[in-house]
């Protein structure tokens, strides 16, 4: 993003799967995605809206944003002004390694039940942690601040062994399974709504219908969001742009740029650059 009232800057920490990001936000709104990550965020000024797991939820200034992996969210300013907020990143083993140290032993992983917490000492270790890795701290602090943060988050009460989202309503979840371990499987191919009705063993309109209710997403909008989650990891290794979109699904590089910056808030070269040439670690 170019303008002073949009803007968003990403932050990597090598060996780690660790990435911090910062945005100011105005008039910008996020489209429904996931991320397959732990996701936690501090807002610093103003008030963010967004919807996860079928419910509107607002995260004023001070207050922590936590989403598990595949949390189905979008976003917006729900203040004039716009917001401004920081995120962080963190890989499921990752997480799963800071506890199992932390507990001298095997640990699973959380799941946070509500999306925002409120909770002063959460949000300072939060905020500790992403200046450490967009400051480019010594990996010391970094690995410290991580273990402290992550501590932080599993002392809260809304926290339980994690477990696959369960599908809501009434929806045959072992057909929506299959559904969704078939674009899982085969993201970047051209899947059409006959083959996912065959393995679930349903009609299309029924698995539309269905898929939406179990994972928050369309089946093409869930699909989309699968490519766009590899051609970032991809991207955080260093390929290119044009590479990363052919190698995704993508049409070709524009249409990979549209759809991560709208989803992002940052173009995909610009991304890349962030990472490998001096705006990350």
């Amino acid at each position: 993003m170019t303008s002073s009232a949009e803007r968003a800057a990403y932050w990597r920490v090598p060996g780690l799967a660790l990435e911090a990001m910062h945005a100011r936000f105005k008039r910008y709104a996020y489209p429904m995605h996931a991320h397959d990550t732990y996701s936690f965020g501090v807002t610093d000024d103003g008030a963010q809206s967004f919807v996860c797991r079928g419910e509107r939820h607002v995260s004023p200034a001070g207050l922590v944003m936590a989403f598990n992996p595949d949390d189905p969210h979008d976003g917006q300013s729900a203040a004039g002004r716009g917001y401004r907020y920081r995120m962080l990143h963190l890989g499921e083993d990752l997480l799963r390694e800071v506890l199992a140290d932390a507990s001298a032993g095997r640990a699973g992983l959380p799941l946070f039940d509500a999306p925002v917490v409120d909770r002063p000492s959460l949000a300072r270790a939060v905020a500790r942690l992403h200046t450490a890795v967009a400051g480019n701290a010594p990996r010391l602090v970094v690995e410290e601040r991580l273990t402290a943060a992550v501590l932080a988050l599993t002392r809260d009460a809304a926290m339980r062994p994690a477990r696959p989202p369960e599908p809501r309503g009434r929806v045959d979840a072992g057909a929506m399974a299959r559904a969704r371990g078939l674009l899982r499987r085969r993201f970047a191919e051209n899947v059409t709504a006959d083959e996912l009705a065959q393995v679930a063993g349903c009609s299309r309109f029924a698995l539309y219908r269905g898929f939406r209710s179990a994972y928050g997403f369309a089946p093409s909008d869930y699909q989309r969001d699968l490519r766009l989650r590899r051609a970032r990891a991809l991207l955080a290794q260093g390929v290119a742009p044009s590479t990363a979109a052919a190698e995704t699904g993508f049409a070709d590089q524009a249409h990979l740029t549209r759809w991560f910056a709208r989803t992002y808030g940052v173009t995909p070269a610009a991304y890349r650059a962030a990472l490998h040439m001096g705006g990350g670690r």
